[in-house]
């Protein structure tokens, strides 16, 4: 399942703040070594050396095409391919970030305790994963997949809203590995524009796995052949409307996220 840089990109803003929110609440002054794990495009992670200029900076991220975008296109910043699931933690690791990348891994809290577990000592640990997995634009997602007309073709590529935790089981996880823990939740109310601005927010992230599903295939709407992958959007996107309606102003999005910034007291 491919990722399109330009796509997930559109929003960077709107996404881009809270990777800022989560890293201000960092407490590092001169780390060694500095790892955004799940990077992305790098725009986010090409900050980091301003702020800790004297440390190693280091982007992984899962997607190859992410990491083209990235290595093309920030400077002081060692980028490479890696799964967060097989990553392991270097010995000089005293920041480890992962901002968005979480929700795609399941049984991610065995990763926080191994993570936490091999932090070095006076390291820091700080994530954020979307909290929004209940609202409607993930809702009427997985209803629309999963209906008799969709759920042939679509099959069980969504995750559910079990894909994250609460807070609180962030905070037992981090608490419970003996780490100082500042656990937060945030939602942002992004006020976007454009037409069906929704459905292209979630084209570039929870909308891939539906289109990779469908890519290539058709279905019979009303009695004409469609390219499924269209099909579906056309049919998300006037839910979206609805539930996301379109205003003056613009279209109000609220996003919920989840923030957990841990600390290892120095022995």
């Amino acid at each position: 399942m491919r990722w399109d840089p330009t796509q997930y990109s559109r929003y960077a803003d709107e996404r881009g703040r809270p990777f800022l929110d989560l890293v201000a609440r960092v407490g590092a002054s001169e780390p060694r070594r500095v790892v955004d794990l799940g990077c992305g495009p790098g725009n986010l992670t090409a900050l980091l050396p301003a702020r800790w200029p004297s440390a190693v900076v280091e982007g992984v991220d899962s997607s190859p095409e992410m990491i083209e975008r990235a290595t093309s296109s920030v400077d002081g910043v060692a980028f490479r391919v890696g799964d967060a699931t097989t990553w392991q933690m270097p010995g000089d690791c005293d920041v480890l970030i992962s901002n968005a990348t979480l929700q795609w891994v399941p049984s991610h809290l065995e990763l926080l305790r191994s993570w936490s577990a091999s932090l070095p000592s006076g390291g820091w640990l700080a994530i954020q994963v979307p909290g929004n997995f209940t609202s409607p634009s993930h809702t009427l997602m997985r209803s629309l997949a999963e209906s008799e007309r969709w759920s042939p073709l679509v099959g069980d590529v969504l995750r559910h809203d079990d894909a994250v935790g609460s807070p609180t089981s962030y905070a037992a996880v981090l608490l419970d590995a003996g780490l100082d823990v500042d656990v937060w939740e945030t939602t942002y109310l992004h006020l976007l524009s454009g037409p069906d601005p929704v459905l292209e927010w979630v084209r570039g992230t929870g909308l891939r796995p539906v289109l990779a599903a469908l890519a290539g295939r058709t279905v019979r709407v009303d009695g004409v052949v469609q390219q499924a992958d269209q099909a579906f959007s056309a049919e998300y996107a006037a839910a979206l409307r609805s539930a996301y309606p379109d205003t003056a102003h613009g279209t109000l999005f609220p996003f919920r996220r989840i923030f957990a910034v841990a600390h290892k007291r120095p022995r």
